[in-house]
């Protein structure tokens, strides 16, 4: 009789287990595989706050006149965003018929959403470049008051160094590279890190250590269901993935029927 008991409550207890993870899912390049959406769309955007992520990730460029971008590669179409200028790229394509969005015009349907919006600055020819990348995404940011709403990440250190200089105090910003150690990242005012599987799977000890030091940890890019299910275990904060679906099932997020397939 204890034995039947037993087995009826395991699955209640594993169950548990799961909907209680604390592991939070964040969009790569927001939502995209599915019909319809593309990488750093403004769709894609939605879908995953259709799908009640915590956060979707995009990626900024600036143009050689100034106007942010966001796209994940530097070249996009035969056209390198950091010199060409906003009239030459304002008309490219995403696979999906969507023009390329500006940041303001990514920000801007950010507003309308629930979703965290995770920034990624990337890493530009030279530190000149990069800074007025930040710099007018910062002011941006603020002019939109959206600076509660924004997660910044980087591999470039120079980056993440100025991003806690300038942004506001409190602003979560985490280290993309992989080769700094938690009291590291603690000791530069970063959040945390933002590091590849393989960077954690070489130290597991490296998120029960950022724990202890008060820092959150995310991880990338986590597609496989074993690969989730270890890190969940092991208490990451926050999954990148591009199977967000998948990721949202197992943390026990309510998915619509029409993407839960």
């Amino acid at each position: 009789m204890k034995m039947k008991k037993l087995v009826l409550i395991i699955p209640f207890v594993l169950l548990s287990i799961v909907i209680n993870a604390q592991t939070k899912t964040i969009a790569h390049r927001g939502f995209w595989d599915t019909e319809g959406s593309a990488q750093n769309s403004l769709k894609s955007l939605r879908l995953a706050n259709d799908i009640h992520c915590f956060g979707s990730e995009f990626d900024v460029w600036i143009t050689k006149d100034g106007e942010v971008m966001v796209n994940h590669d530097p070249t996009f179409q035969n056209v390198t965003l950091e010199t060409a200028t906003y009239n030459e790229v304002k008309n490219l394509k995403l696979s999906n018929g969507e023009k390329m969005p500006t940041l303001k015009d990514y920000l801007k349907q950010g507003k309308k959403l629930k979703v965290q919006l995770i920034l990624e600055i990337k890493t530009h020819q030279n530190i000149e470049r990069q800074n007025a990348a930040i710099d007018a995404t910062l002011q941006l940011v603020k002019k939109m008051k959206l600076e509660n709403r924004i997660t910044y990440i980087a591999f470039s250190l120079d980056a993440v160094k100025r991003l806690v200089k300038e942004a506001p105090k409190g602003t979560e910003i985490y280290y993309l590279n992989g080769e700094l150690s938690p009291k590291e990242l603690k000791a530069i005012g970063c959040t945390g890190p933002d590091y590849n599987q393989s960077v954690y799977k070489a130290h597991p000890e490296w998120i029960k250590e950022c724990h202890e030091l008060g820092l959150k940890t995310n991880v990338w890019t986590v597609n496989k269901k074993g690969d989730m299910e270890f890190f969940i275990k092991e208490g990451v904060d926050y999954i990148t993935t591009n199977k967000p679906v998948v990721l949202q099932k197992m943390t026990g997020n309510k998915i619509d029927d029409k993407y839960a397939k």
